[in-house]
């Protein structure tokens, strides 16, 4: 079983940058693949990047590359979303969310365990 909390939404103005924390609560020594996705009311939830807990190359979504950092802290079971650059458009529930294995891509079946979310706004 594993639990998913997040932290670190936030409002902030155009070009600012915050950063989300996912905890990941587990009971076996399973290197999870954990991503971010994010959604906005009325659309279709969006990978927006994702790793393995135990390290290995990141994925990101063609939006935010370049402006988004995934990174892991094996010794916390944390994994980080550093977001730069943000936009209006970014302002969406981002949710954080673990799965056995990952296949090429964000494909958000992978993800089989998923925390709360927590709210990012960008004002213009």
């Amino acid at each position: 079983q594993v639990q998913l909390v997040e932290s670190g939404g936030g409002s902030v103005q155009a070009g600012g940058s915050l950063r989300l924390s996912c905890v990941v609560s587990r009971s076996s020594y399973h290197n999870y693949c954990v991503g971010w996705s994010r959604q906005v009311p009325g659309k279709e939830r969006e990978g927006v990047a994702r790793i393995y807990l135990m390290g290995g190359s990141p994925y990101y979504a063609d939006s935010v590359k370049g402006r988004f950092t995934i990174s892991q802290d094996n010794a916390k079971n944390t994994v980080y979303l550093q977001m730069n650059s943000l936009k209006p458009e970014d302002t969406a529930m981002y949710y954080c969310a673990a799965g056995a294995f990952c296949r090429g891509g964000l494909m958000l079946a992978d993800f089989k365990y998923w925390g709360q979310g927590t709210q990012v706004t960008v004002s213009s």
